[in-house]
This record gives structure tokens, sequence and C-alpha cells, in this order.
């Protein structure tokens, strides 16, 4: 009897942990792209990623340990098409933050998940988040005289990498086990970018200061959001960490708020906010 009265309680324990766990992940994430900003004018955002792409495959190799000799063909271009997302998506998202700032460069990269989450349904209610997130786009790129079309372009390619990465980790997922694709993804990744870095810090030499903030980045952007997102999936329904991964935009408004002093309009966290509760809305229609 006792062990019955528990049980939920104990199921509710563990998915507070997980939330507690997710909303930490959020916020590793967002603190590690300000700190990389720190770091660009010494280092410009290829040097930056170079770095953090470098922290990523040496933490996902290390967890993964993927056996790369027994990949087939069939395993290894998913692998290979998912390194060359990886290394797209960061360089063109922290490309966009040096120039239109973290809280919108995030929320225009959070397109990517929402539109997967929308993709294929006919339903009223995800029409309507459809639409509600267009609106809420075109007041984020509205004309003005301080507008960068070219950062927020640059976002939008990061949403594009966003959703193949989410359709890529699924193929990638169900040829191989555990995180055997996503560490072997993450070392080609790596390797893609030792010219890229070398280029990037012989042009402009590091700082100590520089290279610990790009190091610092690469830990909490990469390794731990990844480490404590695994221990979260554990804790908690799929449906639940899709839906808690709409904080993320929210967080790198507030993250570039207070670290970066980056100040959004009126108007920019209304289309946030609307963007977040889309994605909330989408992902738990489909779990339901």
């Amino acid at each position: 009897m006792a062990t019955t009265e528990l049980a939920p309680r104990t199921r509710g324990d563990a998915r507070a942990a997980g939330a507690a766990m997710l909303l930490g992940s959020a916020l590793s994430n967002q603190v590690g792209g300000a700190t990389a900003a720190l770091a660009f004018p010494v280092l410009g955002p290829p040097g930056v990623v170079a770095v953090r792409q470098w922290v990523a495959a040496v933490v996902l190799l290390a967890v993964g340990r993927p056996r790369l000799r027994t990949f087939t063909a069939r395993q290894w271009w998913p692998v290979l098409a998912l390194a060359a997302v990886f290394a797209t998506m960061n360089l063109s998202l922290y490309t966009a933050v040096d120039r239109i700032g973290l809280g919108l460069a995030v929320t225009l990269e959070f397109l990517g998940p929402l539109s997967i989450a929308l993709a294929g349904s006919r339903r009223r209610t995800d029409l309507a988040c459809a639409v509600a997130a267009a609106v809420a786009v075109g007041a984020l790129m509205r004309p003005r005289p301080s507008t960068d079309y070219l950062g927020m372009g640059l976002a939008l390619v990061a949403a594009s990498c966003w959703a193949c990465y989410i359709l890529l980790n699924r193929t990638v997922g169900r040829r191989l086990p555990g995180a055997a694709g996503s560490a072997a993804a993450a070392g080609v990744s790596g390797l893609l970018y030792v010219p890229i870095g070398l280029f990037a810090m012989l042009h402009h030499p590091p700082t100590s200061g520089a290279l610990a903030a790009a190091l610092t980045a690469g830990l909490l952007s990469s390794a731990l959001p990844f480490l404590v997102d695994l221990v979260a999936l554990r804790r908690v329904p799929t449906q639940f960490f899709g839906a808690f991964m709409s904080v993320n935009p929210v967080m790198a408004a507030l993250v570039g708020l207070v670290l970066l002093d980056q100040r959004l309009d009126a108007v920019a966290w209304a289309a946030i906010g609307v963007i977040v509760a889309a994605n909330t809305v989408a992902v738990l229609r489909r779990a339901g």
C-alpha cells in the first residue's frame, strides 16, 4: 500500500526535477551564447564557433564512444549530413547574434522546431498557431532604420538548420545506438572547423580572455545542455520536453538584457511571447 501511494509523488518529483534541469539547461545555453558574444570582438564568430565545435566534439565523443570503423555507408550519410548542419547552424546563429543580438537571433532560430511541430497538420488550432507565428515574425522583421536584414536572414538560416537537425537526428537515432551518431557528427564537425579556426586565429590572435570566453561558451552551450537534456529526458515525457524548449527565446532575451545590455522594444517582446505560445500549443496538441 505504501508503495502505491508513493508512486504518484515519485513521478511528480521526477517531473519537477526534470523541469528544473531543463530550465537550467536553457539558462546554461543562453549564458553560453552571451559569453560567446564577449569573444566576438577578438576572435570573430567563426573563431568562437570553431572553439565551441571542438569542445562539443571532445565531450560528445567521450560520452557517445562511437565505433566509427563499424559504420556502414547507410549510417554514414546521415551522420555526415548532421555534421554539416552542426557546422552551418552554429556559424549562422553566432554571426546573427553578433549583428542583431541574442534575443532576436534565438527567437528567429526557434522557428525551426516550430515549423517541424506544425508541419503537415491541417488542424485549425495548428493553422492558427502558424498564422500567429507568421504575424509575430513580421513584427520582428518590420522595417526600421536599424533593421539588419542580413543578420535576420542568417538567423533564419540557423532556423532551417535546426529543422534539418531534428529530422536528421531521427534518422541517425534509428540507424545508430545511443549517442553514437550525434557524437560522430560532432567529431566530423569539429574536424571541419580545424582549418576555419586556425585561419580565424591567425588573422585575429586570441587573447587569454577571449579564448577563455570561447571555451566557456562551448561548455555552457554544447556540453552541459547535452548532458543535462539526456538526464532530463528520462524524467519527463517527450512532449513536455518539446514544449519546455519554448523557454529558450525568453531566456535568450532576458540574458541578452542582463549580461549584454541588449534591449528589445515592447513589440519584440510581444512577438517572442506569441512564438513561444504557438510552439507550446503545437507541441502539446500533437502529443495529445
